[in-house]
Protein backbone atom coordinates (compact mmCIF):
# COMPACT_ATOMS: atom_id res chain seq x y z
CA UNK A 1 0.00 0.00 0.00
CA UNK A 2 1.68 3.12 -0.47
CA UNK A 3 2.14 5.63 1.74
CA UNK A 4 0.30 8.49 0.40
CA UNK A 5 -3.04 6.50 -0.43
CA UNK A 6 -6.23 6.97 1.82
CA UNK A 7 -6.17 3.74 3.81
CA UNK A 8 -9.74 2.78 5.08
CA UNK A 9 -10.21 0.78 7.98
CA UNK A 10 -13.62 -0.23 10.28
CA UNK A 11 -11.56 1.35 13.49
CA UNK A 12 -8.50 3.46 13.74
CA UNK A 13 -7.17 3.38 17.44
CA UNK A 14 -4.69 6.66 18.09
CA UNK A 15 -2.24 5.35 20.79
CA UNK A 16 -0.62 2.01 21.91
CA UNK A 17 -1.51 1.61 25.45
CA UNK A 18 -3.69 -0.51 27.62
CA UNK A 19 -6.59 0.77 26.43
CA UNK A 20 -5.61 1.27 22.96
CA UNK A 21 -4.40 -2.29 22.28
CA UNK A 22 -6.99 -3.79 23.69
CA UNK A 23 -9.34 -1.98 21.64
CA UNK A 24 -7.07 -3.01 18.90
CA UNK A 25 -7.17 -6.96 19.51
CA UNK A 26 -10.92 -7.33 20.70
CA UNK A 27 -11.99 -5.12 17.32
CA UNK A 28 -9.79 -7.32 15.05
CA UNK A 29 -10.95 -10.84 16.83
CA UNK A 30 -14.73 -9.38 15.71
CA UNK A 31 -13.22 -9.59 11.96
CA UNK A 32 -13.03 -5.38 11.84
CA UNK A 33 -10.06 -4.37 9.50
CA UNK A 34 -8.13 -1.97 12.56
CA UNK A 35 -5.11 0.63 12.09
CA UNK A 36 -3.28 1.38 15.79
CA UNK A 37 -1.49 4.43 15.82
CA UNK A 38 1.78 4.87 18.27
CA UNK A 39 4.58 7.13 18.27
CA UNK A 40 6.37 5.62 21.42
CA UNK A 41 6.81 1.81 22.27
CA UNK A 42 3.47 -0.38 22.42
CA UNK A 43 2.30 -1.30 25.58
CA UNK A 44 2.59 2.51 26.57
CA UNK A 45 3.13 3.90 29.91
CA UNK A 46 1.81 0.52 31.66
CA UNK A 47 3.93 -1.47 30.52
CA UNK A 48 7.21 0.73 30.08
CA UNK A 49 7.01 4.00 32.58
CA UNK A 50 4.15 2.26 34.90
CA UNK A 51 2.60 -0.87 36.34
CA UNK A 52 5.48 -3.38 35.21
CA UNK A 53 8.50 -1.21 36.12
CA UNK A 54 7.24 -0.36 39.18
CA UNK A 55 5.96 -3.98 40.47
CA UNK A 56 9.46 -5.09 39.46
CA UNK A 57 10.79 -2.49 41.79
CA UNK A 58 8.98 -3.20 44.23
CA UNK A 59 9.40 -7.02 44.05
CA UNK A 60 13.02 -6.22 44.09
CA UNK A 61 12.18 -4.58 47.47
CA UNK A 62 10.27 -7.60 48.95
CA UNK A 63 13.02 -9.67 48.15
CA UNK A 64 15.51 -7.10 50.05
CA UNK A 65 13.17 -7.21 52.72
CA UNK A 66 12.48 -10.63 53.20
CA UNK A 67 16.72 -11.45 53.43
CA UNK A 68 17.18 -8.47 55.59
CA UNK A 69 14.24 -9.74 58.59
CA UNK A 70 15.01 -13.64 57.94
CA UNK A 71 16.03 -13.84 61.30
CA UNK A 72 12.78 -13.49 62.58
CA UNK A 73 11.88 -16.90 60.59
CA UNK A 74 15.08 -18.49 61.67
CA UNK A 75 16.89 -17.90 58.49
CA UNK A 76 19.81 -16.21 58.54
CA UNK A 77 20.25 -13.57 55.83
CA UNK A 78 21.66 -9.91 55.20
CA UNK A 79 21.69 -7.51 52.69
CA UNK A 80 25.28 -5.58 51.92
CA UNK A 81 24.22 -3.64 49.21
CA UNK A 82 20.97 -3.09 46.16
CA UNK A 83 23.09 -3.29 42.92
CA UNK A 84 20.60 -0.87 40.94
CA UNK A 85 22.38 -1.55 37.43
CA UNK A 86 21.43 -5.36 38.26
CA UNK A 87 18.02 -4.30 39.14
CA UNK A 88 17.29 -2.13 36.38
CA UNK A 89 18.43 -5.17 34.11
CA UNK A 90 16.01 -7.89 35.56
CA UNK A 91 13.30 -4.76 35.66
CA UNK A 92 14.12 -4.65 31.95
CA UNK A 93 13.93 -7.88 31.06
CA UNK A 94 10.32 -8.65 32.59
CA UNK A 95 9.23 -5.55 30.40
CA UNK A 96 11.38 -6.85 27.29
CA UNK A 97 10.03 -9.94 27.42
CA UNK A 98 6.26 -8.56 27.88
CA UNK A 99 6.64 -6.48 25.00
CA UNK A 100 7.98 -9.00 22.75
CA UNK A 101 5.05 -11.07 23.08
CA UNK A 102 2.71 -8.02 22.62
CA UNK A 103 4.17 -7.47 19.29
CA UNK A 104 3.65 -10.92 18.48
CA UNK A 105 -0.27 -10.57 19.51
CA UNK A 106 -0.75 -7.71 17.05
CA UNK A 107 1.14 -8.82 14.35
CA UNK A 108 -0.70 -12.34 14.38
CA UNK A 109 -4.30 -10.25 14.63
CA UNK A 110 -3.48 -8.67 11.42
CA UNK A 111 -3.26 -5.05 12.67
CA UNK A 112 -2.04 -2.29 10.84
CA UNK A 113 0.55 -0.98 13.43
CA UNK A 114 2.04 2.33 12.40
CA UNK A 115 4.77 4.19 14.11
CA UNK A 116 4.35 8.13 14.36
CA UNK A 117 2.68 10.66 15.54
CA UNK A 118 -1.14 11.27 14.79
CA UNK A 119 -2.88 14.18 14.18
CA UNK A 120 -6.96 14.10 14.29
CA UNK A 121 -8.01 16.08 11.20
CA UNK A 122 -11.46 15.06 11.52
CA UNK A 123 -14.23 12.61 12.84
CA UNK A 124 -12.68 9.96 10.69
CA UNK A 125 -9.14 10.85 9.96
CA UNK A 126 -6.24 10.57 11.24
CA UNK A 127 -2.77 11.92 10.10
CA UNK A 128 0.50 10.37 10.60
CA UNK A 129 3.15 11.74 8.31
CA UNK A 130 1.91 12.05 4.92
CA UNK A 131 -0.26 8.88 5.63
CA UNK A 132 -4.19 9.13 5.63
CA UNK A 133 -5.97 6.91 7.83
CA UNK A 134 -9.29 6.85 7.27
CA UNK A 135 -11.63 5.42 9.69
CA UNK A 136 -15.63 4.71 10.47
CA UNK A 137 -14.99 5.10 14.24
CA UNK A 138 -11.59 6.71 15.84
CA UNK A 139 -10.78 5.95 18.92
CA UNK A 140 -8.66 7.96 21.29
CA UNK A 141 -6.18 6.71 23.96
CA UNK A 142 -3.36 8.37 24.26
CA UNK A 143 -3.33 7.94 28.15
CA UNK A 144 -1.46 10.25 30.53
CA UNK A 145 1.74 11.44 31.43
CA UNK A 146 3.47 12.16 34.91
CA UNK A 147 2.17 15.78 35.93
CA UNK A 148 3.99 18.69 38.06
CA UNK A 149 2.72 21.22 39.85
CA UNK A 150 3.05 24.96 38.59
CA UNK A 151 6.68 26.30 38.60
CA UNK A 152 8.14 23.24 39.19
CA UNK A 153 10.14 22.17 36.36
CA UNK A 154 11.06 18.40 36.27
CA UNK A 155 15.03 18.73 36.01
CA UNK A 156 18.11 17.81 38.00
CA UNK A 157 17.87 16.40 41.07
CA UNK A 158 13.65 16.86 40.73
CA UNK A 159 12.31 14.07 39.22
CA UNK A 160 9.08 12.71 37.76
CA UNK A 161 8.31 8.68 38.40
CA UNK A 162 9.88 8.06 34.90
CA UNK A 163 13.52 9.03 35.93
CA UNK A 164 12.81 7.09 39.48
CA UNK A 165 11.92 4.10 37.39
CA UNK A 166 15.72 4.37 35.15
CA UNK A 167 18.02 5.40 38.59
CA UNK A 168 20.94 3.60 38.50
CA UNK A 169 21.41 4.29 42.57
CA UNK A 170 19.92 4.04 45.46
CA UNK A 171 19.59 7.52 46.88
CA UNK A 172 20.85 8.13 50.31
CA UNK A 173 17.70 10.12 51.19
CA UNK A 174 14.83 11.50 48.76
CA UNK A 175 11.94 14.02 49.71
CA UNK A 176 8.62 11.93 48.00
CA UNK A 177 5.92 15.18 47.01
CA UNK A 178 2.88 13.20 46.84
CA UNK A 179 0.96 10.45 49.16
CA UNK A 180 -1.05 9.03 46.66
CA UNK A 181 -0.56 5.30 44.94
CA UNK A 182 2.27 6.72 42.79
CA UNK A 183 3.99 8.60 45.93
CA UNK A 184 3.50 6.26 48.85
CA UNK A 185 5.10 3.07 46.27
CA UNK A 186 8.25 4.47 45.52
CA UNK A 187 8.23 5.68 49.22
CA UNK A 188 7.95 1.63 49.94
CA UNK A 189 10.83 0.54 47.17
CA UNK A 190 13.18 3.67 48.40
CA UNK A 191 12.80 2.53 51.83
CA UNK A 192 13.47 -1.09 50.73
CA UNK A 193 16.67 -0.59 49.37
CA UNK A 194 17.89 1.64 52.26
CA UNK A 195 16.84 5.39 51.67
CA UNK A 196 16.14 7.43 53.86
CA UNK A 197 12.30 8.61 52.60
CA UNK A 198 9.92 11.54 53.67
CA UNK A 199 6.91 12.01 51.90
CA UNK A 200 4.72 15.09 51.68
CA UNK A 201 1.11 15.64 51.60
CA UNK A 202 -0.85 18.62 50.94
CA UNK A 203 -3.89 16.30 52.35
CA UNK A 204 -4.85 15.15 55.77
CA UNK A 205 -3.71 11.40 55.38
CA UNK A 206 -1.80 9.31 53.20
CA UNK A 207 -3.80 7.68 50.16
CA UNK A 208 -6.98 9.67 50.75
CA UNK A 209 -8.56 8.11 48.40
CA UNK A 210 -8.70 5.08 50.24
CA UNK A 211 -11.32 4.55 53.60
CA UNK A 212 -9.46 6.56 56.46
CA UNK A 213 -8.96 3.55 58.66
CA UNK A 214 -6.59 1.82 55.71
CA UNK A 215 -4.99 5.64 56.00
CA UNK A 216 -4.41 5.70 59.51
CA UNK A 217 -3.33 1.65 59.27
CA UNK A 218 -0.72 2.91 56.41
CA UNK A 219 0.85 5.54 58.39
CA UNK A 220 1.37 3.19 61.53
CA UNK A 221 3.05 0.89 59.13
CA UNK A 222 5.26 3.74 57.79
CA UNK A 223 6.53 4.54 61.46
CA UNK A 224 7.78 1.62 62.13
CA UNK A 225 9.47 1.34 58.97
CA UNK A 226 10.78 4.53 59.18
CA UNK A 227 9.09 6.24 56.48
CA UNK A 228 8.52 9.85 57.76
CA UNK A 229 5.61 12.33 56.18
CA UNK A 230 4.04 15.22 56.59
CA UNK A 231 0.59 15.61 55.55
CA UNK A 232 -1.45 18.65 55.83
CA UNK A 233 1.42 20.85 54.39
CA UNK A 234 1.63 22.23 51.13
CA UNK A 235 4.88 22.80 48.92
CA UNK A 236 6.27 26.28 48.26
CA UNK A 237 9.60 25.62 46.14
CA UNK A 238 13.01 23.43 46.02
CA UNK A 239 16.34 24.52 45.47
CA UNK A 240 18.62 22.27 43.85
CA UNK A 241 22.98 22.14 43.49
CA UNK A 242 25.21 19.22 42.94
CA UNK A 243 24.81 17.93 46.14
CA UNK A 244 20.87 17.88 46.36
CA UNK A 245 17.87 19.22 46.92
CA UNK A 246 16.29 21.56 49.48
CA UNK A 247 12.45 21.16 50.02
CA UNK A 248 10.33 24.29 51.54
CA UNK A 249 7.12 23.87 52.80
CA UNK A 250 4.53 26.64 53.49
CA UNK A 251 4.33 25.96 56.87
CA UNK A 252 8.14 27.52 57.15
CA UNK A 253 10.02 23.76 57.28
CA UNK A 254 12.66 23.09 54.84
CA UNK A 255 13.50 19.00 54.20
CA UNK A 256 16.82 18.25 52.63
CA UNK A 257 17.76 15.17 50.44
CA UNK A 258 19.55 14.00 47.50
CA UNK A 259 16.85 13.93 45.36
CA UNK A 260 13.04 15.85 45.40
CA UNK A 261 10.56 13.11 43.42
CA UNK A 262 7.23 14.57 41.99
CA UNK A 263 4.31 12.15 42.30
CA UNK A 264 1.37 14.20 42.34
CA UNK A 265 -0.42 12.34 39.75
CA UNK A 266 -0.97 11.77 36.17
CA UNK A 267 -2.72 14.08 33.37
CA UNK A 268 -3.99 13.51 30.42
CA UNK A 269 -1.62 13.72 26.89
CA UNK A 270 -4.55 15.43 24.21
CA UNK A 271 -2.77 18.68 23.52
CA UNK A 272 -1.66 19.03 20.06
CA UNK A 273 -3.62 16.36 18.78
CA UNK A 274 -6.21 17.88 16.68
CA UNK A 275 -9.05 16.40 19.05
CA UNK A 276 -10.70 20.18 19.10
CA UNK A 277 -11.08 20.00 15.08
CA UNK A 278 -12.78 17.05 14.89
CA UNK A 279 -15.99 17.96 17.28
CA UNK A 280 -14.26 16.30 20.10
CA UNK A 281 -14.88 18.88 23.46
CA UNK A 282 -11.60 18.56 25.67
CA UNK A 283 -12.05 19.96 29.14
CA UNK A 284 -8.98 20.38 31.38
CA UNK A 285 -6.79 17.71 28.95
CA UNK A 286 -9.36 15.15 29.83
CA UNK A 287 -11.72 14.47 27.64
CA UNK A 288 -15.43 13.59 28.54
CA UNK A 289 -17.58 11.13 27.18
CA UNK A 290 -20.84 9.51 27.53
CA UNK A 291 -21.44 5.76 29.43
CA UNK A 292 -20.79 4.13 26.44
CA UNK A 293 -17.43 6.17 26.15
CA UNK A 294 -18.97 8.28 23.00
CA UNK A 295 -17.43 11.48 22.63
CA UNK A 296 -19.25 15.03 21.18
CA UNK A 297 -18.28 13.78 17.72
CA UNK A 298 -19.75 11.18 16.61
CA UNK A 299 -18.31 7.90 15.64
CA UNK A 300 -15.66 9.00 17.70
CA UNK A 301 -14.52 7.06 20.95
CA UNK A 302 -12.12 7.47 24.27
CA UNK A 303 -10.57 5.35 26.26
CA UNK A 304 -8.38 5.04 29.38
CA UNK A 305 -6.63 7.49 31.46
CA UNK A 306 -8.02 9.92 28.71
CA UNK A 307 -11.19 9.35 30.24
CA UNK A 308 -12.09 11.37 33.64
CA UNK A 309 -12.41 8.72 36.29
CA UNK A 310 -9.47 6.25 37.42
CA UNK A 311 -6.49 6.02 36.07
CA UNK A 312 -5.77 2.43 35.96
CA UNK A 313 -4.49 -0.11 33.22
CA UNK A 314 -6.97 -2.40 33.57
CA UNK A 315 -10.19 0.21 33.03
CA UNK A 316 -7.95 0.84 30.08
CA UNK A 317 -8.27 -2.70 29.03
CA UNK A 318 -11.67 -3.13 29.84
CA UNK A 319 -12.55 0.36 27.93
CA UNK A 320 -10.96 -0.95 24.91
CA UNK A 321 -12.33 -4.06 25.08
CA UNK A 322 -16.20 -2.81 25.33
CA UNK A 323 -15.44 0.02 23.06
CA UNK A 324 -14.56 -2.61 20.42
CA UNK A 325 -18.02 -4.53 21.08
CA UNK A 326 -20.16 -1.68 21.15
CA UNK A 327 -18.51 -1.06 17.84
CA UNK A 328 -19.84 -4.39 16.99
CA UNK A 329 -22.84 -3.73 17.99
CA UNK A 330 -22.77 -6.39 20.73
CA UNK A 331 -24.36 -4.35 23.27
CA UNK A 332 -21.75 -4.53 26.42
CA UNK A 333 -22.76 -3.51 29.48
CA UNK A 334 -20.43 -0.11 30.32
CA UNK A 335 -17.59 -0.01 32.25
CA UNK A 336 -18.33 1.49 36.07
CA UNK A 337 -15.79 2.91 37.55
CA UNK A 338 -17.24 2.28 41.04
CA UNK A 339 -16.83 -1.58 40.19
CA UNK A 340 -13.21 -1.21 39.51
CA UNK A 341 -11.07 -3.22 41.52
CA UNK A 342 -7.92 -0.57 42.95
CA UNK A 343 -4.77 -1.88 44.46
CA UNK A 344 -1.70 -0.21 45.91
CA UNK A 345 1.27 -2.37 45.90
CA UNK A 346 3.70 -0.44 48.48
CA UNK A 347 4.25 -2.64 51.82
CA UNK A 348 1.62 -3.45 53.15
CA UNK A 349 -0.50 -3.50 49.99
CA UNK A 350 -3.55 -1.57 50.18
CA UNK A 351 -6.57 -3.44 48.05
CA UNK A 352 -10.49 -1.67 47.48
CA UNK A 353 -13.42 -2.29 45.46
CA UNK A 354 -16.67 -0.27 45.64
CA UNK A 355 -17.64 2.60 48.16
CA UNK A 356 -16.01 4.06 50.92
CA UNK A 357 -17.96 3.65 54.25
CA UNK A 358 -18.73 7.77 53.81
CA UNK A 359 -19.64 7.28 50.34
CA UNK A 360 -21.98 4.84 50.86
CA UNK A 361 -23.66 6.43 53.68
CA UNK A 362 -24.21 9.31 51.03
CA UNK A 363 -25.94 6.94 48.59
CA UNK A 364 -27.35 4.59 50.70
CA UNK A 365 -27.71 6.22 54.33
CA UNK A 366 -27.75 3.43 56.71
CA UNK A 367 -25.20 1.21 56.19
CA UNK A 368 -23.23 -1.86 58.20
CA UNK A 369 -19.74 -2.67 58.72
CA UNK A 370 -17.42 -5.38 59.97
CA UNK A 371 -13.33 -5.01 60.04
CA UNK A 372 -11.99 -8.15 60.47
CA UNK A 373 -8.65 -8.10 61.70
CA UNK A 374 -5.82 -10.33 59.83
CA UNK A 375 -4.29 -10.86 63.58
CA UNK A 376 -7.07 -14.10 63.28
CA UNK A 377 -5.74 -15.63 60.09
CA UNK A 378 -3.05 -17.97 60.15
CA UNK A 379 -1.65 -17.90 56.97
CA UNK A 380 -0.87 -14.01 57.72
CA UNK A 381 0.58 -14.92 61.04
CA UNK A 382 2.68 -17.31 59.20
CA UNK A 383 3.46 -14.52 56.73
CA UNK A 384 3.93 -12.04 59.81
CA UNK A 385 1.64 -9.33 58.75
CA UNK A 386 -0.87 -7.34 59.86
CA UNK A 387 -3.42 -5.33 58.68
CA UNK A 388 -7.87 -6.08 57.93
CA UNK A 389 -10.38 -6.73 55.33
CA UNK A 390 -13.49 -4.09 56.21
CA UNK A 391 -16.70 -4.96 54.39
CA UNK A 392 -18.97 -2.24 53.81
CA UNK A 393 -22.55 -3.72 53.25
CA UNK A 394 -26.29 -2.16 52.67
CA UNK A 395 -28.85 -3.43 55.89
CA UNK A 396 -30.24 -6.55 54.35
CA UNK A 397 -28.90 -6.22 51.26
CA UNK A 398 -25.44 -6.47 49.19
CA UNK A 399 -21.80 -5.66 49.90
CA UNK A 400 -21.12 -2.39 48.09
CA UNK A 401 -17.45 -1.98 49.48
CA UNK A 402 -14.11 -4.16 50.35
CA UNK A 403 -11.17 -2.47 51.70
CA UNK A 404 -7.85 -4.33 52.42
CA UNK A 405 -4.54 -3.43 53.81
CA UNK A 406 -2.10 -5.96 54.77
CA UNK A 407 0.85 -8.42 52.76
CA UNK A 408 -0.49 -9.85 49.43
CA UNK A 409 -3.75 -8.38 49.73
CA UNK A 410 -4.21 -7.86 46.56
CA UNK A 411 -4.08 -10.90 45.60
CA UNK A 412 -7.33 -11.21 47.23
CA UNK A 413 -9.03 -8.06 45.16
CA UNK A 414 -10.42 -10.63 42.62
CA UNK A 415 -13.01 -12.59 45.06
CA UNK A 416 -13.51 -9.11 46.42
CA UNK A 417 -14.24 -7.87 42.81
CA UNK A 418 -16.95 -10.69 42.13
CA UNK A 419 -18.56 -10.00 45.51
CA UNK A 420 -19.36 -6.54 44.87
CA UNK A 421 -20.06 -6.60 41.08
CA UNK A 422 -22.74 -9.07 41.15
CA UNK A 423 -24.09 -7.83 44.30
CA UNK A 424 -23.84 -10.55 46.59
CA UNK A 425 -24.67 -10.48 50.12
CA UNK A 426 -22.77 -11.74 53.13
CA UNK A 427 -25.26 -14.52 53.35
CA UNK A 428 -24.32 -15.04 50.13
CA UNK A 429 -20.89 -15.41 50.71
CA UNK A 430 -21.05 -17.26 53.93
CA UNK A 431 -21.68 -20.75 52.87
CA UNK A 432 -18.95 -20.48 50.43
CA UNK A 433 -15.74 -22.59 51.10
CA UNK A 434 -12.20 -20.69 51.17
CA UNK A 435 -9.15 -23.06 51.99
CA UNK A 436 -7.07 -23.34 55.02
CA UNK A 437 -4.56 -21.63 55.61
CA UNK A 438 -5.05 -18.88 53.32
CA UNK A 439 -5.14 -14.98 53.44
CA UNK A 440 -8.35 -15.64 51.03
CA UNK A 441 -10.26 -17.10 54.43
CA UNK A 442 -10.23 -13.59 55.83
CA UNK A 443 -12.76 -12.48 53.37
CA UNK A 444 -14.67 -15.30 53.96
CA UNK A 445 -14.84 -15.12 57.87
CA UNK A 446 -15.52 -11.22 57.31
CA UNK A 447 -18.73 -12.14 55.43
CA UNK A 448 -19.70 -14.55 58.03
CA UNK A 449 -19.33 -12.17 60.75
CA UNK A 450 -21.13 -9.14 59.05
CA UNK A 451 -24.17 -12.47 58.27
CA UNK A 452 -23.77 -12.79 62.02
CA UNK A 453 -22.35 -15.87 61.91
CA UNK A 454 -18.50 -15.46 62.97
CA UNK A 455 -16.69 -18.73 63.09
CA UNK A 456 -12.70 -17.02 64.29
CA UNK A 457 -13.75 -13.43 64.83
CA UNK A 458 -15.80 -11.78 67.79
CA UNK A 459 -19.50 -10.98 66.42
Amino acid sequence: MSADASEVYDVVVLGGGSGGYACALRSAQLGMRVALVERDKLGGTCLHRGCIPTKALLHAAEVADTARHGAAFGVIARVDSIDMPAVLAYQQGVVSRLHKGLQGLVSAASIDYVTGTGVVTSATTVQVGERTLTGRHLVLATGSRAKSLPGLAIQGRVLSSDEALALDHVPGSVVVLGGGVIGVEFASVYRSFGASVTIVEALPRLVPAEEPSISKALERAYRKRGIAFRTGVRFSGVEQDGAGVRVSLEDGTTLTADYLLVAVGREPVSDGMGFETAGVSVDRGFVPTDERLRTTAPGVYAVGDLVPGLQLAHRGFAHGVFVAEDIAALSPEPVIDARIPRVTYCDPEIASVGLTEEAARQQYGEVRTYEYSLGGNGKSQILGTTGFVKLVGVPDGPVVGIHMIGARMGEQIGEAQLIVGWDATPEDVAPLLHAHPTQNEALGEAHLALAGKPLHAHA
